[in-house]
């Protein structure tokens, strides 16, 4: 018995050591697990660990189709310091002087403070003390840099500064929908949102040691990648343009109309490439922003601009002609239930005049008269004329358009005479536009875009070439008799107020009322409208097509196309035919030559300049690539014979000087000196306001002017 007890003690026993010898067994395998699978960022060497850091590469530019920027990233920076690395005597004569310095600066802490926090920094051996949160901009961080210590530099002064970048649109909300941003969650709208795989490139690895104090500092070593920058997106937009497209729409917000929000888009005829486009939002404050892309994403009925539609498929099916007659009464006609009225009665008229004057029953007519027994072949003619294409455009929020069929179980025989004056269907203005454009193109029918490629460094990766969507919408013969029609607005119809201009216009009036939500064009005596121009011009040879649609708040008045979009698209095609030299000037064969042996080059930064000149026909870029040397800014005179260039200092306490730089290092420098900055014109800084060397306010407006 005392046998069996003796053994039974020694197995209780040895259980128990098993046991604990299973449990540190399991432990270890689950440290090797969560190591090996779970934090793979971190590898222990005894008291070092090392960890892998994704750094972010510089997001590429977004320009206008001349080079101009649309959006760039400004670098800002963050302060650390090394506390360890300053001499004992260096450290005690100078850290008075830092501290001091430090607190007047960031005003955060007082000298004493951070006097303490930097010597804790230095009793525990602290190599990554985070001095302040704040980012700063260029002209502060050349500051810090003169601060007593820390103008000593990194490794005797222990100054470490981390780069950061920041999105910075130069032209404010000037096409800013269309450019569009990226928001916290990562989500985009707009070129950021459409082409951030390209804008952003591609992140690199950077390996960061830990220390005994608990810090992770960056480290040289093999695993390191550095981040490859993003491409830059050149788009089709005119900024000069855009801007004068911005402004002829806001003059005529501003009259006091009621007016809910506004589009305008201009496209090159033969291309089909956008060369503005405006979207103006009532923001409720009393004034419009770039909040709402109506000219992409906004299908709606667009009344009697589509009357072309009608006209150009009697006209391709030879059911009608110019010069056939039709009845429009006295405005009003009932067609199967449905009374169609128009503005004004226009009586007996020819199938043009009826056009131009752009009567609602006479269009009506048209379209039941010679489509009523088979409603389903003028559906077809439509949907063959590409006017409900999905274009599958190179920017995000493409809207659907929505072409109803009688094989639509909503449909009803009334549907097909609303048809013939515009309603009971949805398309959104660019839809209507490149369907006029391609009338002006002989019926070839251009695919709108906004992308005319990317590029690195300023050599071209890509372009985009324009596209044929599917071949013609019509012949050469219906496209000519449809632009006859079209300038007949112009002269004889609703479009009259365009008829003296020193160039000739074409295009169509549209008024359309807009359902409300949950049908119904009235409710309590209030009506909503749409007023359309959609155009082209010079009518002999068209160069651009223009589309402008404003939207109207509930009103009980009247709204039309001629009196609220006719005036902003005059005054766009005036600024278009005044900036057109060969429109109205011609070539007397005596232009002078201007040639130079060597480029013209912009003031700017020293490491910038030299990648240029590897890429120019410069005669002398070597020894000018020597010159530049480490200097950080430079500028350069060029002749026929030779290149030079001089170091440029800039002023850290009072407006420095960007004449002859490009617009992006006058704005990196200024805007990192703490400057707003406004400008006009294009290519280099040929002036600013206030005068270089000013004593002027961080914060304030530094105006530049751009010349060749």
């Amino acid at each position: 018995m005392e046998t069996f007890e003796k053994y039974k003690l020694i197995f209780r026993r040895s259980s128990r050591v098993y046991q604990i010898i299973v449990l540190i067994a399991l432990i270890v395998i689950g440290r090797i697990i969560v190591v090996q699978y779970f934090k793979k960022d971190i590898k222990d060497g005894g008291k070092i660990a090392y960890r892998i850091k994704q750094t972010e590469p510089v997001r590429g530019d977004i320009l206008a189709k001349d080079g101009r920027l649309l959006a760039s990233s400004i670098p800002y920076y963050k302060i650390y310091m090394d506390c360890t690395v300053s001499e004992k005597d260096t450290f005690a004569k100078y850290i008075d002087g830092l501290s001091k310095s430090l607190a007047d600066f960031y005003r955060d802490k007082t000298a004493v403070q951070y006097k303490k926090l930097i010597s804790d920094g230095r009793e525990k051996g602290k190599r990554y003390l985070k001095i302040n949160n704040r980012l700063l901009d260029y002209s502060e961080l050349a500051q810090v840099k003169q601060f007593p210590l820390f103008n000593k530099g990194g490794n005797n002064g222990g100054i470490i500064v981390e780069e950061e970048y920041r999105r910075k649109n130069p032209y404010g909300r000037t096409a800013y929908r269309t450019i569009g941003f990226i928001n916290t969650l990562g989500v985009g709208t707009g070129i950021e949102g459409s082409w951030d795989y390209y804008l952003k490139g591609r992140p690199g690895k950077q390996t960061y040691q830990r220390l005994t104090g608990g810090e992770w500092v960056p480290i040289n070593s093999e695993q390191n990648v550095a981040p490859e920058d993003g491409y830059s997106i050149r788009t089709t937009l005119d900024i000069d343009l855009q801007e004068a497209v911005e402004d002829a729409l806001k003059e005529q917000l501003t009259k006091g109309y009621n007016v809910e929000g506004a589009t305008a888009v201009v496209m090159e005829r033969r291309t089909g490439a956008i060369r503005a486009i405006a979207n103006l939002k009532n923001d409720g404050k009393g004034g419009y922003d770039e909040s709402l892309n109506y000219a992409v994403g906004q299908a709606t009925e667009p009344g009697s601009v589509l009357k072309l539609v009608t006209l150009v498929a009697v006209l391709e099916d030879g059911k009608e002609t110019l010069e056939s007659i039709v009845d429009g009464g006295g405005g009003t006609w009932t067609y199967m239930g449905q009374k169609v009225t128009d503005s004004h009665a226009v009586g007996v008229q020819t199938v043009k005049g009826a056009f131009a004057h752009s009567s609602n029953v006479c269009f009506a007519k048209i379209a039941t008269r010679n489509y009523e027994k088979n409603p389903k072949e003028f559906v077809n003619r439509i949907q063959n004329m590409k006017l409900g294409e999905k274009f599958r455009l190179d920017i995000q929020g493409e809207g659907n358009a929505v072409i109803h069929s009688p094989d639509w179980e909503g449909w009803t025989p009334g549907l097909l005479a609303s048809m013939g004056f515009g309603y009971g269907l949805l398309i959104t203005p660019l839809h209507t536009l490149t369907f006029y454009n391609a009338i002006a193109n002989d019926g070839r029918m251009m695919k709108p875009y906004f992308i005319e490629g990317y590029e690195k460094d300023g050599k071209l990766i890509k372009k985009f070439k324009p596209q044929e969507i599917s071949g013609s919408i019509c012949s050469k013969r219906t496209a000519e008799q449809a632009r006859e029609a079209l300038r007949a607005v112009v002269t004889d119809g609703t479009g009259k107020m365009m008829k003296n201009e020193p160039f000739h216009i074409s295009g169509k009036t549209g008024t359309a009322r807009i359902a409300f939500d949950g049908g119904g064009y009235e409710r309590g005596g209030m009506r909503r409208y749409q007023a359309t121009f959609c155009g082209f011009f010079p009518s002999e040879n068209p160069e651009y097509s223009v589309i402008v649609v404003l939207y109207s708040g509930k009103t009980a008045g009247s709204f039309y196309g001629a009196t609220q979009a006719g005036p902003p698209f005059l005054k766009i095609a005036r600024f278009i035919y005044a900036n057109t030299p060969h429109w109205n000037e011609q070539l007397d064969g005596k232009q002078k030559s201007n040639k130079k042996s060597n480029p013209d080059m912009a003031a700017g930064m020293g490491e910038a300049s030299r990648t240029v000149l590897k890429n120019v026909p410069v005669t002398n870029s070597k020894e000018v690539a020597s010159a530049i040397g480490n200097n950080r800014w430079v500028s350069f005179s060029s002749d026929t014979s030779a290149v030079t260039a001089q170091s440029i200092t800039l002023d850290r306490d009072s407006l420095s000087s960007v004449k002859g730089m490009g617009l992006k290092d006058a704005l990196y420098i200024l805007e990192n000196q703490g400057y707003k900055v406004e400008f006009s014109g294009h290519g280099r800084v040929k002036d600013q306001s206030p005068a270089p060397g000013s004593a002027v306010e961080k914060g304030q407006v530094v105006r530049l002017t751009l010349g060749n």
